[in-house]
């Protein structure tokens, strides 16, 4: 049992994914769920689960609402969850292995991402395990990071982390939505011909440079959902300015 490092988990509304993604922590002594406004069965679900502890609180953006869930663990050592990510056994026994003593350590684990259950092309590389008396979260209202400075000492993770990023196609509405909201959020493009460049970019980006052409229908519709949610961030900082004259 990991009794060194807390799991901590920001939710809402998150039952199709959570029963996963707490199944895989039964190896860790603490869970912190930080839930934000939930309604559906995502407490029932974890209050399944000895080990996890469940708080509400307000969704502040990303970064911070991450920093509020982090002070709510009796360890420094956190590991830093989304509640559609799920940890192999493979990844729990090299999360053992490390012996969490420099805290200037910052651990990176690769995700695989997951589109309606097909495994995509598209990989990130995301720090999910830091010391909180060292670093947190940036303040970003959403695409947070862990903050680093000249003391910080990366250090890559061999096992992956399992991304169930769209479980419903729904939901990539919904996170256009939000992430857009979020995203547009006191800022202004005053020009709507960044607007056009700037989703047009975000279609070849992912389709050609990233590859996702091989990726069949799954890549097209990724590629078109980056362009949609690159395309309504920018055109509502355009009407943010245009409100402003």
């Amino acid at each position: 049992m990991l009794t060194n490092i807390s799991v901590v988990i920001m939710a809402k509304d998150a039952e199709v994914t959570i029963g996963e993604c707490l199944a895989s922590l039964k190896e860790f002594s603490e869970v912190i769920l930080y839930l934000n406004n939930s309604t559906d069965n995502t407490r029932k679900i974890a209050q399944k689960h000895q080990n996890v502890k469940i708080i509400d609180g307000k969704f502040i953006g990303f970064g911070p609402t991450k920093n509020a869930a982090a002070s709510e663990a009796s360890n420094d050592w956190i590991l830093s969850l989304d509640s559609d990510e799920i940890l192999n056994e493979s990844l729990v026994e090299e999360i053992k292995s490390i012996e969490l003593i420099d805290k200037n350590k910052i651990y990176v684990i690769q995700r695989d991402n997951y589109f309606l259950g097909h495994k995509t092309l598209s990989r990130d590389f995301v720090v999910r395990i830091y010391n909180k008396t060292v670093t947190n979260f940036t303040d970003a209202q959403v695409h947070e990071k862990v903050i680093e400075n000249q003391n910080t000492k990366k250090v890559s993770l061999k096992h992956t982390i399992k991304h169930l990023n769209i479980t419903d196609i729904n939901q990539t509405l919904y996170k256009t939505i939000h992430y857009t909201d979020l995203g547009a959020k006191d800022r202004k493009t005053c020009y709507f011909s960044i607007v056009i460049l700037k989703s047009i970019y975000a279609f070849f980006q992912t389709y050609i440079l990233r590859g996702f052409v091989f990726n069949g229908w799954v890549g097209f519709t990724i590629s078109i959902t980056n362009a949609n949610r690159r395309f309504y961030k920018y055109l509502k900082q355009f009407i943010n300015c245009q409100e402003d004259k």
